[in-house]
């Protein structure tokens, strides 16, 4: 289904959506407070994102709060610098999950993204479809279940984004989601559309690389991991890029 875009502005901000999906989404939407007074919100994870699962009238969905990491958060916290509503983060990553869809690559299915601006400065929102059934990659390595087979699959996945010149700003072993019979890359915030080109297709597979060293892919021995994990990912990468 072709994406309907429509904007609701207020004196709040603006709401971006997709009217196929839902015909009207308010800034209640964004609140996990509402959902919660619903008994809607039926998790709410930790993390700077502030991940919600929420019972929407279109289907279980995740809403995530943008928040900053690692030192700009004590400054900033959630805010970022007003430059225009295009270039907000929530309106630019709901703008490349409908490319994603259009593409017909396996990434969250957005359903509205929202910012409140305050002056200078704006906080911001978005909600996706949630994918059923899912365990990132980063859990299938903890549970002992990272093999060569499943290392293919991840070679594969990274590769079709990468061909459709699709560049995820952290890829890393929680934004790649296990479902039975399928894989998908999440979190596209700061993510965008570039030139195919080796240099930022291999910066983005050590990226990848680190994030399963970092989780402990690499315990067992170094040689075992390049052997069964890191060189099937990469065969099957090579063979989907350069069919």
């Amino acid at each position: 289904m072709m994406m309907q875009e429509r904007i609701h502005r207020d004196a709040e901000g603006a709401i971006l959506f997709d009217a196929g999906v839902s015909p009207q989404v308010g800034h209640d939407w964004f609140a996990p407070d509402y959902w919660r007074g619903r008994d809607a919100l039926r998790t709410q994870a930790g993390g700077r994102g502030g991940v919600a699962i929420v019972a929407t009238p279109v289907g279980e969905c995740v809403l995530r709060h943008y928040r900053r990491g690692g030192l700009m958060a004590a400054l900033m916290g959630d805010r970022y610098l007003w430059t225009g509503a295009d270039r907000t983060r929530p309106f630019a990553e709901f703008r490349l999950l409908a490319e994603i869809a259009r593409l017909e690559l396996p990434g969250p299915t957005v359903v509205a993204a929202r910012y409140r601006r305050r002056g200078l400065f704006y906080a911001a929102d978005l909600i996706t479809r949630r994918i059923a059934d899912a365990r990132t990659l980063a859990e299938c390595l903890a549970a002992g279940r990272l093999d060569g087979e499943l290392a293919e699959e991840v070679g594969a996945l990274v590769a079709r984004f990468h061909r459709a010149g699709v560049w995820h700003a952290d890829l890393n072993a929680h934004n790649v989601l296990v479902t039975q019979g399928a894989l998908h890359l999440i979190d596209f915030d700061r993510g965008r559309l570039r030139t195919p080109a080796s240099a930022w297709q291999q910066a983005n597979l050590l990226r990848l690389r680190r994030s399963l060293l970092k989780l402990g892919a690499a315990d067992a021995g170094e040689a075992a991991f390049e052997e069964h994990v890191w060189q099937p990912l990469l065969y099957r990468y090579g063979r989907t890029l350069n069919p």
